[in-house]
């Protein structure tokens, strides 16, 4: 099981596009309910500043063949103000974090 967490910001004119974008992968999401798929995203107080953390059971990541995910990263680059961060992470411990 992989796990990950994203941080990344975005130009202040397209913080609405990209929360709109994030939020319409959620809406796939919920309909298509993938197997080994554990996902949040979270936009801090800023606005701009935003948090992804993954849990991918399996080789595969399901996420990727998310159409909603696909439209998210396509174009990405010009949103950015900062770049993504992904780093690889090991979870210490976790209440009610994921379900």
């Amino acid at each position: 099981m992989s796990k990950v967490i994203v941080r990344y910001k975005v130009k202040p004119e397209f913080a609405q596009e990209n929360k709109r974008l994030v939020q319409a992968t959620f809406t796939e999401l919920n309909e298509k309910k993938p197997l080994g798929l554990r996902y949040a995203s979270f936009v801090a107080e800023d606005g701009v500043t935003f948090y992804h953390v993954a849990s991918v059971e399996g080789d595969k990541n399901p996420l990727l063949e998310i159409a909603a995910f696909k439209a998210f990263q396509k174009d990405i680059a010009d949103r950015y103000e900062e770049s993504p961060g992904p780093i690889q992470v090991e979870e210490v411990g976790s209440f009610n974090f994921f379900g």
